[in-house]
Order: C-alpha cells, then sequence, then structure tokens
C-alpha cells in the first residue's frame, strides 16, 4: 500500500506542476528585481556618460566622488540636440531623446548608402546630441561630440573633445568597444589617446585632414595620428569613423558654422 502510494505521488503530471511553479515563481522574482533596479540602472548609466564626458574634456581628477562628477556636470557642461542636416541646435529637449529609438523610426533617421556609409553604421538619426563645455567664468572651452562607427569586431563608440574652434582635439576616449585586447582595444590605451591632442582635423579649405599613420606619423605633422600597433584593421576602421563623421553626412555642417564664429559668443 505505501509502495503504491508513493509511485501515486511521483506522476508526470505533478511533476511538471512543480517545475512550472518554481518556473512561475523565478520569473517573478526576477522580474520583480529588473523593475526594482531599472531606475538605479539608468541612473548609474547617466553617471558613466557623466563620467566619460568630462574625462575627456580633462575635467575629471582620479579621486572625484560620485556626488562632485555630477555637480561639475551640471556646473560645466550643457547638452543640446544637434540637427546634423542644417547644423543647428535643435530646441528639443537632450534629455527626452533616444538614440535607439530614432534609429528605428524612418521618420527621425536614414539609411545610408555605400557610398556615404564610410563607418559602416547603416543608418544614421537626424538629431545627434552634442555637449558644450564651459569653463570656469562661463565661456565655451570644448565642443563634446559622440562618434562611432563599425570595429574589426564590434562596434566602436568614442568621444571625442575639440577646442572650441572646432578644429583641434583636445581628447578622445572609446568609452565601449570589443577590440581584440593588446591590439585593437589599445584604443583607450592612454598613450594613444594623448597622440590626438592637439591635431588639426580640417586642413585651411576646411576639408577633413585628420588621418591614421602605419608605421608612425611625422610628431611635426598637425593632421596625423600614429597608427595602433599590429592593428592595422582596427586602425582603418577609426579613420573611416572620422571620414564619416567630420563629413557632410556627420558634423560637417556643424563644424564649418562653428569655424565661422557661430558659438563665439557663448553656449546659448
Amino acid at each position: 500500500m505505501k509502495n503504491h502510494r508513493k509511485k501515486h505521488n511521483d506522476t508526470i503530471g505533478k511533476t511538471l506542476t512543480v517545475v512550472v511553479a518554481l518556473c512561475l515563481v523565478c520569473s517573478a522574482l526576477v522580474s520583480g528585481a529588473a523593475v526594482g533596479l531599472k531606475p538605479r540602472q539608468q541612473e548609474q548609466k547617466l553617471l558613466d556618460k557623466q563620467r566619460a564626458i568630462l574625462d575627456v574634456a580633462g575635467l575629471l581628477q582620479p579621486e572625484i566622488t560620485t556626488q562632485e562628477i555630477q555637480q561639475r556636470f551640471i556646473a560645466r557642461v550643457t547638452p543640446r540636440l544637434l540637427e546634423l542636416n542644417s547644423g543647428d541646435f535643435s530646441v528639443r529637449d537632450p534629455a527626452q531623446f533616444d538614440h535607439a529609438q530614432a534609429l528605428r523610426d524612418v521618420t527621425m533617421s536614414i539609411a545610408l548608402d555605400k557610398e556615404q556609409d564610410k563607418a559602416k553604421i547603416k543608418r544614421r538619426t537626424n538629431l545627434v546630441p552634442l555637449w558644450l563645455v564651459n569653463d570656469e567664468q562661463g565661456a565655451l572651452e570644448t565642443i563634446v561630440l559622440p562618434v562611432y562607427g563599425l570595429g574589426l569586431w564590434s562596434m566602436m563608440y568614442a568621444f571625442v573633445a575639440l577646442d572650441s574652434d572646432g578644429k583641434t582635439v583636445k581628447g578622445i576616449s572609446y568609452y565601449s568597444q570589443g577590440e581584440t585586447p593588446g591590439l585593437g582595444g589599445e584604443v583607450n590605451n592612454p598613450a594613444w589617446r594623448h597622440r590626438w591632442v592637439g591635431k588639426k582635423l580640417f586642413d585651411n579649405q576646411g576639408k577633413p585632414a585628420i588621418r591614421i599613420v602605419k608605421g608612425g606619423a611625422h610628431p611635426d605633422d598637425p593632421f596625423a595620428v600614429d597608427g595602433l600597433a599590429g592593428a592595422t584593421l582596427t586602425s582603418n576602421c577609426v579613420q573611416n569613423t572620422f571620414d564619416f563623421w567630420l563629413g557632410d553626412s556627420g558634423f560637417g555642417p556643424f563644424l564649418k558654422k562653428v569655424q565661422a564664429g557661430a558659438l563665439q559668443h557663448g553656449t546659448q
């Protein structure tokens, strides 16, 4: 009788019921944790972006606290949305702009043809965020632009800091990339990043002129940056990224206006 009752309790139906119940409980716990942690994740994501922008603009010290990062960002940085086609600022709130959503919306983005798509990003949004950095007296000091393009293994995302002249590099930081460690992954090596400082993006005719040089750039060449040792393909991808974003389909129209003095009276 006991053996019969035990076999009856071990039916497939009861086993499945227990499994399903456990799955539902686990799903509820995971979903609850995801919902509960979402605000904190978004806050951390924003903080990471603020840290990266301050870093490329030269305003991040090693021991700065989270509170100091937030305070410094608010005090010194003005986020703006840029209309790429016209090179003018949009009146829309940058905080409400979702880049991923805009890429999926055919009214907010465009498909790039092969000739245009040097960075191999396929689509480009009509609006992009950028950040204007003031000095302590409130005058425009730095322009931070977001650029990205396909690398050897992944999409590579960077911030580029320019002087207020719209021509001179003050800093570069690849904050997200999946290139080979020790080779293409050296795009964020401080030594390589430093090679960009002071380089000119445009020639005297206003045409994009920055180039990555395999085998070493001449130190007196204002337009040349040493290529990454052993990572020619990744270096080429960086070149492609700059060729696109400095051109007419990227920040070209805006930077021409900057170079003509459009922001000389401040960030407003």
